[in-house]
C-alpha cells in the first residue's frame, strides 16, 4: 500500500523495522515506490529497544554496546539507502518495571551512552518513553544534550503533548515529532476492522492542533503520524487532525504569546486552569 499512500500522505512511518531488519532491497523499493520529498521515518528494531524474543522487555539487553551495536549498525547502513527520503529513526522504548530499572536514573545514564555513540552524519534521531514518570526535564536534557527528538505520544497512560508543554520546552531537537497511537484495549473492544472512525472526538484533536499551531508559531516543524487505534480510522483521524490545525492555525493570538516558549520545570508556574 505505500505507493497509494504516498499520493495521500507526505510522510508514513516505518513500523516494520521494529520487528526485523529490512534488507537494502526492500529499503531500496521503499525508496522507488515513493515520490521526491516523500518522508520515511523508521523505529529501531527490538533487539536494541526491548531485548530478547519475550514479550517482556530484557533490560540486561537494552542499549548494550556487546548486544546491539553490531545490529545498529546494519540498520543505519541499510536505512542510509533512503538518502533524503529518510527520516527520523525512533528510538521507541516499551514500558519498563522496577525489575527492569529501578528508576530513570539507569536507564537515562545508558541512553545517554547511546545517543553519545550513535553516528550523526546524514540522520536525525528521536526517542518515545513509556513511562509517564520519567516524561521530566532530566529526559530533557538528555535529549537535547544529542539533539535528539523528544517522541510526544498519544497513548492510554502517557500525558498529552500539552501536558508536557506546560513541564518543559518539549522541542529537544530539529523539529517536533507526535504519534496519536490511542487506546488499544479501548478500541478492540469496539471494532477490529479499521473502515471508519469509531470512537467520538473528545477534545484531545484540537488540543494537538493548538500544539501544532504553537510550535509552528516558533518555526518549528512537525511530524504526525496516526494509528489506526486512535479513533478506527487513522486516514479519517489524518484529515480531522488537520482541519482543528487549519481552524487553530487562522485564529487570531497574541504575537508575543505565539513567540514564547514554556518556563523551564525548575522554575516557579501559575497553576494552569482546569480543562
Amino acid at each position: 500500500m505505500l505507493a497509494h499512500y504516498a499520493t495521500v500522505f507526505d510522510t508514513v512511518e516505518v513500523d516494520s523495522t521494529w520487528y526485523a531488519l529490512p534488507s537494502a532491497r526492500v529499503v531500496a523499493g521503499w525508496a522507488e515506490k515513493t515520490p521526491a520529498g516523500f518522508l520515511l521515518p523508521a523505529k529501531f528494531p527490538r533487539d536494541i529497544v526491548h531485548g530478547g524474543a519475550k514479550a517482556a522487555p530484557d533490560a540486561r539487553l537494552v542499549l548494550d554496546p556487546d548486544a546491539t551495536y553490531e545490529v545498529r549498525d546494519t540498520f543505519l547502513e541499510r536505512m542510509a539507502v533512503l538518502g533524503p527520503k529518510l527520516g527520523p529513526l525512533v528510538l521507541q522504548f516499551p514500558f519498563f518495571n522496577r525489575e527492569a530499572f529501578p528508576s530513570a536514573g539507569p536507564f537515562l545514564e545508558r541512553l545517554d551512552r547511546f545517543l553519545r555513540d550513535l553516528p550523526r552524519a546524514g540522520f536525525t534521531f528521536g526517542v518515545e518513553v513509556r513511562n509517564r514518570a520519567w516524561v521530566t526535564a532530566d529526559l530533557r536534557a538528555v535529549l537535547a544534550k544529542h539533539g535528539t527528538i523528544l517522541v510526544l505520544v498519544d497513548h492510554a497512560w502517557m500525558p498529552q503533548g500539552d501536558e508536557v508543554e506546560r513541564r518543559f520546552d518539549p522541542v529537544t531537537g530539529p523539529l517536533a515529532y507526535v504519534r496519536l497511537l490511542g487506546d488499544r484495549t479501548a478500541i478492540e473492544k469496539v471494532t477490529t476492522t479499521w473502515e471508519k472512525e469509531v470512537l467520538p472526538p473528545d477534545g484531545r484533536l484540537a488540543r494537538w492542533a493548538a500544539l501544532l499551531v504553537r510550535l509552528m508559531d516558533r518555526g518549528v516543524k512537525s511530524l504526525v503520524y496516526v494509528n489506526n487505534h486512535y479513533a478506527g480510522h487513522a486516514p479519517a483521524t489524518v484529515r480531522r487532525l488537520r482541519e482543528a490545525f487549519l481552524t487553530a492555525a487562522a485564529a487570531p493570538r497574541p504575537e508575543a504569546a505565539s513567540a514564547s516558549a514554556p518556563e523551564p520545570e525548575t522554575r516557579k508556574r501559575r497553576t494552569p486552569k482546569p480543562r
